[in-house]
């Protein structure tokens, strides 16, 4: 909760055309005030001469528009806000809120798995607030836990969608900006750069919805509630999806604030899921068929056992092998390894290396959500 910090005002002393009074009540200051404004304006507008002062002094306003370049943080704000909306939840477990983005003209809607999960788990109610305040019903066409996405539908047509950009094109120091709903408040932009990419990220409220995310950093001001909204480059293209921060600590509500670590899907990730999602009500993700020891507490990821006719048993991979890279980048554990799978694609050829030296090639299987 915001709360208005009380300016404290001093009594100003008496000017030099205002004879000494004697204190006065509130209600009475109050009055006194008003009659003061009436009383300044009297005095300063008739001259020693007796003349009216305003009739000799011409006050001039402006009548020019500010223009505001297409690629300032205003204009970019200008473009991106109609497309962004907020998402209020009821569930059993009580209400929520976060944002989305439109993806399609024809209604759909992209947002969090988490904004939307306990509503969607337990039949509540799902609302999503246009940025000119239309109110829309909206309905879960599909979502992936493991991917922290869903893609919701409303009864709309003519809407505003927003551009994709490429994640993977995006480079540290980048300007980024930020919009959407924190703590309920619509509209909300923020800016900022990014600060690194490939940030291993897990969330999830339970085992069963994990998320595992190749994320992109951003020190632009993420709060609860700009879950699911648009991270946008300086183009005003889409090139994540706000999804987490890191804390500190937890704040008298229960919820914590920005420290300038925010974390968002990258869009070409985003992008894959929410297609399949549309088409199929599910999202495929890659495995390269191991199970891992996540309780191994040295460098890189065990492999505690092969999954029979996965990936991995057609290749010379075997239980009790340390991977501790994938494609030349370092991984320190089994959920690092996760996260850096789930960034790619069923299909792809990855190089695993293990602490041997040796180096495996897998080809990337796949599993439904």
């Amino acid at each position: 909760m915001i709360f208005p910090r009380k300016k404290e005002v001093q009594a100003a002393s008496a000017a030099w055309w205002q004879p000494p009074t004697a204190p006065k009540s509130s209600k009475g200051s109050a009055v006194l005030i008003a009659v003061l404004a009436g009383s300044i304006g009297g005095v300063l507008g008739v001259n020693a001469g007796g003349g009216d002062l305003f009739n000799r002094v011409q006050l001039v306003s402006s009548t020019s528009t500010i223009q505001r370049a297409p690629d300032s943080v205003a204009g970019i704000a200008q473009r991106v806000l109609p497309s962004v909306v907020s998402i209020s939840t009821r569930s059993i477990s009580g209400a929520g809120t976060g944002s989305g983005f439109v993806i399609d003209s024809s209604g759909y809607i992209l947002t969090n798995n988490h904004v939307i999960s306990k509503a969607a788990q337990t039949g509540g109610s799902i609302q999503v607030s246009l940025s000119d305040g239309t109110f829309y019903s909206a309905k879960v066409i599909g979502r992936d836990a493991s991917y922290d996405l869903a893609v919701l539908k409303i009864n709309a047509s003519g809407l505003k969608a927003l551009q994709f950009g490429d994640s993977d094109a995006v480079a540290v120091g980048d300007l980024v900006i930020a919009i959407g709903s924190p703590l309920g408040l619509s509209g909300t932009v923020t800016t900022g750069i990014i600060s690194a990419k490939n940030r291993a990220v897990t969330a999830g409220e339970s085992d069963s919805e994990s998320s595992f995310i190749n994320a992109l950093q951003t020190d632009a001001a993420i709060n609860p509630g700009n879950s699911g909204g648009p991270l946008v480059n300086s183009r005003g293209e889409v090139i994540g999806v706000n999804s987490a921060i890191a804390t500190t600590g937890s704040s008298v509500s229960g919820q914590s604030g920005s420290i300038g670590l925010g974390f968002a899907i990258p869009v070409n990730q985003a992008r894959r899921v929410a297609t399949e999602l549309i088409a199929t009500g599910k999202s495929t993700y890659p495995i390269i068929g191991v199970q891992l020891d996540l309780n191994y507490n040295e460098s890189g990821a065990l492999v505690e056992s092969i999954v029979p006719d996965g990936p991995a048993s057609q290749t010379e991979l075997q239980a009790g092998d340390v991977i501790v890279a994938i494609d030349g980048v370092k991984v320190s554990n089994g959920t690092e390894l996760v996260v850096r799978i789930r960034a790619k694609n069923p299909g792809d050829v990855v190089e695993l290396e293990l602490s041997d030296g040796s180096v495996v090639k897998v080809t990337l299987g796949s599993d439904q959500s």
